[in-house]
């Protein structure tokens, strides 16, 4: 029994529960505009107020002209003032309305930029290990469709409930002193289907996300099938009907339950609906009796007739406002769990460390991904020195990008300690220590914007410096080509916007080495297999042009050419997250391990 009573009780909670977000939205849409929130509060109450107002003056005018029709010729003027009057009120109604309307489409704009904000802002706060988590997509995703709109959708409809509220108590004043009972018949008919709306916009949020995964597959087609980055291996390859296919058979698999749902909601709202109508045609037929029976006059039938009608409107309006509401705070749950994702803060203030000459030191680092059931990196140490250079070489999924993911702090060690100038990583400033580093990842960003805001990006504090740009470009080996571009520096870049021009693979390389030597400042500079579209001839012309820039910094080179890495300091292979040999060059040929074997394999290759 008690599991069969457990839902009946746990629905009217959670109900409750949900409304929480009321409150919230309330106070993000005070603090977006307080002027526009007020203005939607008067415009609320005028607009509750006044049809009680038309329908009691209406009354006044019928019983006036059976008055005037009694040759009661007084009452002739009386009318034609409350005709007036009636107009008037009706021209304050429009009005209201229409300033709703304008209230409304404003905070609207000014709501859906600022939800849009602070799920961008919050974003920024995240860590790496978030967005390579499927389920925080699904959360992002469904925070940014619903909830930009959601709070705003909350908030007219808490004014709207406000305003049918006082409508409905006018009404009630005036319907009372016809029959108390008329008041219970025009409250209690629309209760059925709002419980039933309440019930349903539950399942409909609930499958709202179950498919949060599907959709993201349907977006991620989108781009696929759409996008220039794909389109060349689709239509190659010939890719497009299966992923279309693919498309649309998520559509059908989602169509079948959006089907199930609108069909039971639209069946059941049709079913209790009837009872609604019955309620109003049985009051219709009580108040002309009524009337006939010379219990009250004709204008007195009229305006309740209308109270009635009108009432159960604001009743049916009142219901699917407090059900909508429901619906809006479960959406609304979504963002404030987005808003509410946990964020290991970085507690570190340290911007110097005690000694400069100890560099950069990995001491037993490993690190594991979380979910993970292997290793990425398994006892790590290591050690760079000021004006030296590492080398890491080792086959793809070895843990070399995991290393330079946790020198930059976008991981955390599971285990070990990594040092810079003799002071934990821990303790660093995270900003400051990010300044100390150049980095260009080997899926580098491409931007779509122009030539010199992509070099600028390198460093935030100076990305709109002219002079930094060539500085940073002719360290890049990028100033030749682009000083032959129409624009310079102000080039558009990418094919998203008008009159942007595409690059080829290296040359959108030597942007990113530019961008990484917009940090001027910055003593520690990695490359981390960005040249591995280059030949080996331009390769090597890269990594020794970013050698001889790198005089008295630490830097790390990332490659699987062993021809670009020789010349580093130390050269360190790694297998599995493991260091498998350390060294350097002809110390790894004499050792004649791993290394040695695989630079006698590439060396064949040009014999």
């Amino acid at each position: 029994m008690a599991e069969e009573i457990e839902p009946v009780v746990s629905f009217p909670r959670r109900v409750l529960g949900v409304f929480a977000y009321s409150r919230r939205a309330m106070e993000l849409v005070w603090t977006t505009s307080r002027g526009l929130t007020v203005a939607l509060a008067v415009l609320t109450v005028v607009a509750g107020v006044l049809p009680a107002v038309i329908a009691y003056v209406g009354q006044l005018i019928v019983d006036g002209v059976v008055a005037a029709m009694a040759s009661d010729s007084a009452q002739t003027a009386r009318v034609i003032w409350l005709i007036v009057l009636e107009a008037g009120v009706v021209t304050l109604v429009a009005a209201s309305q229409r300033g709703l309307s304008v209230s409304q489409s404003l905070l609207r704009a000014l709501l859906g930029q600022r939800v849009n904000v602070m799920i961008l802002e919050k974003a920024l706060t995240l860590q790496l290990s978030h967005f390579e988590d499927s389920e925080f997509y699904d959360k992002l995703t469904q925070a940014r469709r619903e909830a930009s709109s959601r709070p705003l959708s909350l908030v007219n409809r808490t004014f709207g409930l406000v305003q049918n509220a006082i409508s409905l108590s006018s009404y009630a004043v005036l319907l009372f002193a016809f029959s108390p009972w008329a008041v219970v018949i025009l409250l209690g008919a629309g209760l059925p289907s709002f419980f039933a709306e309440a019930k349903f916009s539950g399942d409909a949020f609930r499958l709202f996300r179950w498919r949060s995964p599907d959709t993201r597959m349907q977006l991620y087609l989108e781009t696929v099938i759409a996008r220039e980055d794909g389109v060349k291996e689709v239509k190659l390859f010939q890719l497009g009907p299966r992923l279309l296919q693919r498309y649309r058979d998520i559509f059908d698999k989602l169509y079948v339950e959006d089907r199930r749902l609108t069909l039971r909601r639209d069946g059941w709202g049709f079913v209790l609906g009837l009872l609604s109508t019955l309620a109003f045609y049985g009051a219709y037929v009580w108040i002309v009796i009524a009337t006939i029976n010379g219990q009250i006059t004709l204008g007195a039938m009229t305006m309740y007739l209308v109270l009635f009608r009108q009432g159960q409107t604001a009743v049916g309006a009142s219901l699917a406002a407090i059900s909508g509401m429901y619906e809006d705070n479960l959406y609304l749950s979504n963002l404030y769990e987005y808003l509410g994702q946990p964020v290991t803060p970085h507690s570190g203030t340290a911007k110097l460390g005690p000694d400069p000459s100890q560099g950069l030191e990995f001491r037993g680092v490993s690190f594991s991904y979380p979910g993970a059931t292997t290793k990425a990196l398994d006892n790590i140490s290591l050690q760079v020195r000021p004006g030296h250079s590492l080398a890491l070489v080792g086959e793809n999924g070895s843990g070399k990008t995991t290393l330079i993911k946790l020198l930059t702090k976008l991981y955390d060690p599971t285990e070990g300690q990594i040092l810079l100038d003799g002071l934990d990583l821990q303790q660093w400033d995270v900003e400051a220590l990010r300044k100390r580093i150049g980095v260009i990842f080997q899926d580098f960003g491409r931007y779509q914007f122009s030539v010199g805001e992509n070099i600028g990006a390198g460093d935030v504090r100076h990305i709109d410096d002219t002079v930094r740009w060539e500085a940073a470009a002719i360290s890049g080996m990028a100033a030749p080509f682009i000083k032959d571009m129409p624009e310079g520096y102000e080039t558009q870049l990418g094919r998203w916007f008008k009159g942007g021009r595409e690059l080829s693979g290296g040359q959108w390389q030597k942007i990113a080495l530019s961008r990484a030597f917009m940090r001027s400042d910055a003593d520690i500079l990695v490359l981390d297999e960005p040249t591995a579209a280059m030949d080996a001839a331009s390769e090597a012309a890269i990594y020794d042009h970013f050698r001889s820039q790198s005089h008295n910094k630490m830097t790390i080179l990332i490659s699987h050419r062993f021809s670009t890495v020789r010349a580093a300091d130390q050269i360190v292979v790694m297998h599995k997250g493991a260091i498998l040999e350390q060294g350097n060059h002809e110390s790894l040929l004499q050792l004649n391990g791993q290394y040695a074997h695989l630079f006698e394999l590439q060396a064949r290759a040009y014999q």
